[in-house]
């Protein structure tokens, strides 16, 4: 009987060993959980960005000229929209002097 009170024990100290350990490293998954989700909403935001960019320099070209821009060096050079080319890929397809274009905008 006292050596099962000793084993008892002894497993009873060893719980407690392992949990500060346990917990930490759920603090720590957690934590960085979290800065993966923070870096991930901040990218997604940077795309919406540029995307509005886009289409504000479109309908700036269009009030200002009749037409929209026939491609996206055109509206880079005449209405200031600046494109991280490294960060992103722009997909602008344009059908028309008189449509909006297709902007789409995709992170690397």
């Amino acid at each position: 009987m006292r050596r099962r009170a000793q084993r008892a024990e002894t497993g009873i100290r060893i719980a407690k060993m392992l949990a500060l350990p346990a917990a930490a490293g759920a603090v720590v998954l957690c934590f960085a959980m979290a800065l993966e989700s923070l870096d991930q909403g901040r990218a997604r935001e940077g795309q919406d960005q540029l995307e509005q960019a886009l289409r504000k320099g479109c309908v700036a070209c269009y009030a200002a000229e009749g037409a929209y821009p026939q491609n996206l060096d055109y509206l880079k050079d005449h209405y200031g929209v600046q494109v991280d080319n490294e960060r992103y890929i722009v997909h602008y397809e344009i059908y028309g002097e008189n449509l909006m274009p297709n902007i789409t905008v995709l992170e690397r």
